[in-house]
């Protein structure tokens, strides 16, 4: 076996030594570049992850108000928040408090309480109407929306089911533009009144969770979901304000006629 002189063994040793270098220089140069990608995706799934926030603000720029400068609408739709010993939880009573003094400040003449009916335990919808009565608000001039579970469901079913065209969106400030944004989404020309709250755990957990619900809430205004219940439409507003404007509700394209003193409207 021939071996390899003592001058190419050394250009051989050589050449090792100098790829080493080169070895190194080529990954210093390849990890900007992956970092660089590494970030690049990092960015591009943050402007995907806020961009329904963005949305949400975009459309209910100009349309938060306070129940000083809200304008007068017919209807004022409260949004439940959930129930505490059969009555509203403290959140839920600020809403109906400022519907109620909305109300009483003449901005709007019936009240739409829409929250989950879906245990015949838990009834939202009925404990939003008798803290309102409680707090001055005539019986007739609520109505009750049963299948309201979330905020979509509600915007829908109060166009579809209830014939809501223009309203005041009652809850709190860090929930006020998904109502708005989703209710403009499902055709109702709204404003949304926002209650003030203390920056508590509460109020810090309903922030942040708003951020995780706007990509639910751009889903469902894009796809046009149906809600979980639709059902057939229901006179209750109708009734509401014809009771306030004098006692007569259109029925279809027929003449008015005395409205009822049943439905879902209240019993009188």
């Amino acid at each position: 076996m021939r071996l390899p002189g003592p001058a190419k063994a050394l250009r051989a040793v050589e050449a090792v030594r100098a790829a080493k270098p080169l070895k190194a220089v080529r990954a210093r140069l390849r990890e900007p570049r992956s970092r660089r990608r590494a970030v690049q995706a990092a960015m591009l799934a943050c402007v995907f992850a806020l961009a329904p926030a963005g949305w949400m603000h975009a459309v209910a720029d100009g349309r938060v108000r306070t129940v000083a400068d809200a304008p007068a609408r017919d209807v004022a739709v409260v949004f439940g928040a959930g129930l505490r010993d059969g009555g509203p939880t403290p959140y839920l009573a600020h809403r109906l408090d400022t519907a109620a003094e909305l109300y009483r400040a003449g901005r709007v003449k019936v009240v739409l309480v829409t929250g989950d009916n879906s245990r015949t335990e838990y009834d939202e919808p009925d404990a939003m109407r008798a803290y309102l009565v409680e707090h001055g608000v005539p019986d007739r001039r609520i109505v009750s929306d049963y299948a309201g579970f979330d905020t979509w469901d509600s915007c829908v079913r109060a166009k579809k089911i209830f014939g809501v065209e223009r309203a005041l969106l009652v809850t709190q400030g860090f929930h006020v533009r998904r109502a708005v944004a989703l209710c403009g989404s499902a055709g109702i020309e709204a404003y949304g009144v926002g209650v003030t709250e203390p920056r508590d755990v509460t109020w810090y957990y309903g922030a942040v969770r708003e951020i995780f619900a706007a990509g639910k809430a751009a889903a469902d205004a894009v796809t046009d979901r149906q809600p979980t219940f639709l059902g057939p439409a229901e006179p209750g507003v109708a009734e509401a304000l014809a009771h306030a404007r004098g006692g007569t509700v259109a029925t279809g394209t027929g003449p008015a006629t005395d409205a009822p003193d049943t439905g879902s409207a209240g019993p009188g």
